[in-house]
């Protein structure tokens, strides 16, 4: 058999039948399952850490991101910019509200550490159904993923969620109005922009696969790149409804590097696919 016909077999050990494949996935899953809630379990019993200094931190002027926007106040003489005090209070309307927000905030916080571990094992599940040279041609795929999703948390938990937080605590149509949340109002936004500015991370990797098929490339992506960036702007506003232009940037300016880098991403792909082509 011919190198090129060796690298067109799927690389699995042995056919598997409809149901095999059932239960290779059924395990996959259960592993992913019991690792979401091993995190989450270890999650619930660090209540003190996981509340007081991550779930809430962005609730209290001291937080890391309000004192660098001061410090950038500061260096670009804009006082609006610097947050010292947030002009709201938490409460909890419900008996069983802070119980069950304990739980499904653990939870949710198991979800996100064990992401690396559900992606692992969701390429696990795909690879043996991949040719050699698709098994190459993605190769890294967990880590760069993962990597991604982190990038996308940490943006979205330093300062996607301060800056809407901070706007939103602040905002009053008049001085009577007294903001007061309650808590789980204020953990689901919080959850909300977190997990989506990580999934909005995966832009990349989601360029790679459509690249891949044939769908997307980077002539048509440069062509809209002024398109895309009025719709990142947009977004951007919405997201961080804060008047002030700094704050809008400070969401727009990464996401369009990440379109930027998504169009060098899908480039090169199409030209290592004009190569192979050629031989």
């Amino acid at each position: 058999m011919a190198l090129d016909q060796i690298e067109d077999v799927p690389q699995g050990e042995k056919e598997m039948s409809f149901f095999d494949h059932l239960e290779e996935l059924r395990w996959h899953l259960i592993r992913s399952l019991v690792a979401i809630l091993v995190f989450s379990i270890i999650a619930f019993f660090m209540k003190d850490f996981i509340y007081g200094v991550l779930i809430l931190g962005p609730a209290k002027p001291d937080f890391w991101t309000y004192k660098m926007m001061c410090k950038l106040a500061f260096a670009v003489g804009e006082p609006s910019l610097c947050v010292d005090k947030l002009n709201f209070t938490l409460q909890s309307r419900t008996m069983t509200g802070q119980f069950m927000m304990h739980i499904s905030s653990s939870f949710v916080i198991g979800l996100i550490c064990a992401f690396p571990i559900i992606v692992w094992e969701l390429w696990r599940f795909i690879k043996p159904g991949l040719y050699l040279k698709e098994q190459s041609a993605t190769t890294g795929a967990v880590f760069y993923v993962t990597l991604l999703f982190a990038l996308g948390v940490l943006f979205g938990y330093y300062i996607i969620s301060p800056l809407s937080i901070q706007f939103l605590a602040n905002y009053q149509l008049d001085p009577t109005i007294l903001n007061q949340f309650d808590i789980t109002s204020y953990i689901s936004t919080l959850i909300m922009m977190v997990l989506a500015s990580g999934l909005m991370f995966q832009l990349p990797v989601v360029v790679f696969i459509l690249t891949k098929m044939g769908v997307l490339t980077p002539s048509f992506m440069r062509s809209y790149r002024k398109h895309a960036f009025v719709i990142i702007l947009i977004i951007a506003a919405i997201i961080t409804p804060s008047p002030d232009m700094v704050s809008q940037l400070l969401v727009a300016i990464p996401v369009y590097f990440l379109f930027e880098i998504s169009i060098f991403i899908s480039a090169f792909e199409l030209k290592k696919q004009m190569r192979k082509s050629e031989i």
